[in-house]
Formats: structure tokens, sequence, C-alpha cells
């Protein structure tokens, strides 16, 4: 007999003696009643519980290999500091995201498409929902410009321009980086715990320039000089925000975070370096701790470099350099992480899209003329004239083999914030232009992101008006004109597909009651 049956016997006895005892009794029994049906209805499911995890792996290169940022060979002697892999996975109980910074001036498509099979394989993480970005790093190891066998189809000379006399990646180095993103990613999704994450943004405009200006003969230079006399001024912007996303445990401990920012890493303090991001891990660990995991996110920043075309004083040494931009990054981040408040409602997704554009072609005169240069001793003739014939030779034999060029562009958000990726040196325009568009709160433009296809600068910067560097038309770089603002224009369809989560914000203080603080409401005294 169940307790209710019983209840309603002993109910019945007494509303024999009177009705008084029973309407008393009501209300409680009705009560109790109320327990009786709570007791019976299932217990609600618990809310998924937000985790995140980090972790880092050494991919130091060896000295005497490659040193990455040149058209040309060079290599390392020093060691500095070491470069790493470094890794976020983020889990909302619906989704996983990982979020892969790398100390690297790029990471080819193929290694890409490598590591994100072993991560699928070994963890479940799906392709899609990993992003790995280079940081960009001059001063790391050899995981390009020429992959191995990439002009194997191509003619003697050209093997030979492209194998002995461009920087090239190393294919046991590409294999180490490969196992150690794979590693990382893994190790920080097994590692995850239960977190709540903060969201920010900080100001940092004194480290970072544009390298590019307006001359008095109506074009554009790159890096034309301290005190050249035909300046005029920048020929485009910089992005002075450092976007930041902290992971916090349940004991308020930083176990890592998320730290976006647009400038060249091209302090090369000397030797192998993980360059100014060094500083700026160090700045964040000087506050938090030695165990916390800076995953650096490069933004848009093509044509944004640490040198100052515009000072009258001497650029500081490479050191010094290094200290100054990873030093005041690193420290804004720090006044992020100090102010936001976590929060637990951080909801995930992630969406690619893959487009593919035209090379730009060299006229057919230009190539004849560049295989004649390059045919003579470099010595012999003009050091920048010969590299960029020999670049012009390569586009040459790469048009062959492949005259379309495949971008994967991708949005990944974690809550409030959603990180845009291309994998080009994207020009600061672009993700100025990207930021004003979005439909998230915070944006994390992400430069060099699941592959490298060389510099994509404004349209502008390829009309008369233009020119400059990054818009020579070589191996690296050779994207359509338009490629930079179609890049964004998908970046920001996949975002707007998203749902921002909200910023976390402290409990709103109760209504003013009382006097305030009795000792401060006070008449001033003389005596």
């Amino acid at each position: 007999m169940s307790k209710r049956t019983n209840w309603a016997l002993w109910w019945k006895g007494l509303m024999g003696r009177g009705m008084l005892a029973g309407s008393v009794l009501a209300g409680w029994l009705i009560g109790l009643d109320l327990v009786w049906a709570a007791e019976a209805a299932p217990a609600a499911a618990p809310g998924p519980v937000f985790r995140a995890g980090f972790a880092e792996r050494d991919i130091t290169p060896e000295l005497g290999m490659e040193q990455p940022g040149g058209y040309m060979k060079a290599y390392h002697k020093t060691l500095h500091d070491p470069c790493k892999v470094r890794a976020a996975v983020f889990d909302d109980g619906k989704k996983r995201v990982a979020l892969v910074g790398l100390d690297a001036g790029f990471l080819r498509e193929p290694s890409v498409v490598a590591a994100r099979k072993g991560i699928q394989q070994r963890c479940g993480i799906p392709p899609e929902a990993v992003m790995i970005a280079a940081s960009h790093s001059h001063s790391s190891g050899p995981t390009g410009m020429v992959l191995p066998g990439e002009y194997d189809h191509a003619s003697d000379l050209v093997k030979k321009l492209a194998y002995e006399l461009s920087s090239g990646a190393d294919p046991k180095y590409l294999a180490k980086v490969e196992q150690a993103i794979v590693d990382a990613v893994c190790a920080a999704d097994a590692g995850k715990v239960e977190v709540q994450c903060s969201f920010g943004r900080g100001f940092e405009n004194q480290t970072a320039f544009n390298r590019r200006f307006r001359m008095k003969n109506g074009r554009t230079h790159t890096h034309p000089g301290q005190g050249n006399p035909d300046i005029l001024c920048p020929a485009g912007p910089t992005d002075p925000e450092v976007g930041v996303i902290g992971a916090w445990d349940k004991q308020g401990k930083l176990l890592g975070c998320i730290v976006n920012f647009a400038c060249h890493a091209t302090t090369n303090p000397g030797g192998i370096s993980a360059n100014y991001i060094y500083y700026l891990e160090m700045a964040i660990r000087g506050m938090f701790g030695q165990e916390v995991v800076v995953v650096f996110m490069p933004g848009a920043g093509g044509d944004v470099t640490q040198v100052d075309n515009l000072s009258p004083y001497v650029h500081p040494k490479p050191e010094q350099w290094a200290r100054m931009v990873g030093g005041r990054v690193g420290a804004e981040a720090v006044k992020v992480l100090v102010t936001a408040e976590p929060g637990a409602e951080v909801p995930l997704d992630y969406a690619n899209t893959v487009l593919e554009f035209k090379r730009r072609v060299p006229r057919p005169e230009r190539v004849k003329a560049a295989l004649e240069i390059v045919q003579k001793d470099p010595k012999q003739v003009d050091h920048t004239e010969w590299v960029f014939a020999k670049e012009i030779v390569l586009l040459d034999a790469k048009l062959a083999k492949e005259p379309t060029v495949k971008a994967e562009v991708q949005a990944i958000q974690v809550g409030p914030v959603v990180l845009i990726s291309t994998p080009a040196e994207y020009f600061c325009q672009f993700g100025l232009d990207i930021k004003a568009a979005s439909p998230f709160p915070i944006t994390f433009p992400v430069m060099l992101a699941n592959g490298c296809v060389g510099y994509v600068p404004t349209e502008e910067a390829l009309s008369p008006t233009g020119g400059g560097y990054e818009t020579r038309l070589t191996a690296y770089s050779n994207l359509e004109p338009t490629a930079g603002r179609k890049m964004a224009e998908a970046g920001l369809e996949l975002a707007r597909k998203m749902k921002p989560g909200p910023i976390p914000t402290r409990p709103p203080h109760p209504p003013f009651r009382g006097a305030g603080w009795t000792y401060g409401n006070v008449p001033a005294e003389l005596e």
C-alpha cells in the first residue's frame, strides 16, 4: 500500500470527526501531496559542464637547419629560446573545438591536413573544428617556403632554383611539427577540466606600425627608410586591439589563454626563437604562473611590423625590440585577464569553406627576361633583380601545374568571440573590415591559419597607386586582386550563421538602501 493510500484512509476518518479539523490540515496535506509528486517525478538532468584543456609541445629546430623569412637560404647558428606548439581545446558538452598556435613562419596545407587527420583519429575532433595558425616567426624552423618535391615536374634549372637557392622545408622537421600538433591537441583534450572563461580586449598602439607609405611620386613604398623626405603618410592602418580569452579552473587559477594581436614576428632576438611571442608568454606567466599555456593567434598583420619608419630615433637592438613588443602586448593581455569577469555560458560552434582563386600570370616577355637573368651569376646581378627574376621563373613553373589556388576560410566561436581565419599574410585593413561587420561583440581575425597562400594585399595596393614589396609577383604571393575581399566576405558569412554567447559580467548591485558608509557621513571638524 502506498503512502498516498494510507493518508487517504486517515483523511476519511478525520473528516468523520469534524469539518474544522479537516480544514486546518487541508493545506498541509496538499503540500505533502506536492512533495510526493516531486519525489515521483524524475530529477531534472544537469546542464552540460563547460571544460577546457591546454598543452604544449617542443618544436625547436636543430642548429644548422634553415631559418625562414626570406626568398634565399639562411641557417640557424645559435639558440635563443625554444619554439613550441601551444594548443587549447574547448568543450561545451555538445561540440569541441581546438585552437593551435605554432611558433613557425607558416605551415603549408599538406601539413595541416596531416595534423588534422591525426587529431581526428586519436581524439575524434573533426578537421573543421581545428584551427592551426602560425605566428609568422622569422626565427623559427624550416616549414617552407618550398616543399620537398614541389617542383619535381619542372626543368633542372627550376629544380636548382627551388631546392638549392630558395628557402625550403625540411621533411624531417615537418614530420616533427605535424606530430607535435597532434600530441598537443590530444593532450589538451585528455586534460580538460571544468572551467569558466573570460573575454576582453586591450589596447596597445606603441609597438606595431604599418610598413607601407604613400610617396610623393604617387606610388607606395614598403620600408622607405627613416627620414625619407619623400614620405607623405602611411598607406595602411594598424590594429591596436589585443584580444584575450582566459580559462579559469574552479579555484580561480588561470590554466591558459588565447591572445590575438596583429604584428609580424620579425624582431628576431638572435638565433632560434619564438620571436616576441616568447616575451609575451613570459609577461603573462610572470603574473599567473609558469604552467599557464599562452596560445598566440596572429591577427591580420600582413603589412604591419615593429618597425616605425617615422621615428626620429635609432631603432632598438633585436633583443630589446623583442622584449618591447612581447612585453607590452603581454602586459596588455594581463590587464584584460585581471579585469574581465569569467563565466560558464560559453557556446561553441565552427564552420569552414574552401575558396578557389586564380593566380596572377606574368607576361611571357617577363618570363623570358627572368630566365636570362637567373642563368647569370647572382653576384654579377643586382640582388633584388636576381631574386625576383628567380621568383618569376618559379611562378611560371607553378602555373603549369597549379593555375589556381585553394584557400580555406574558417570561423570558430568561443562564447562571445569568433575567430575568422585566412591562410594569408593578410593586410590589416581586411582585419579591421571584418571586425566592423562582424555580428559578434569580439572578433579575432587570424592570419596564416590552415595553410599559406602568401601575401594578400588590398585591391588598392595592387592598383597604380599601390606597390611595395608585398605586391610583387612571386611564387609565394600571386593571388588575384579580389582574393582578400572575397576571403573577408566568406568569413563573415560563416560568422553570421552563429549566435554569439554573452560576455560575462558581475551580478548587479542591489538597490541602494540605508545611508551609505556612516564613517563618511560626517561634517568637517576644525577643532
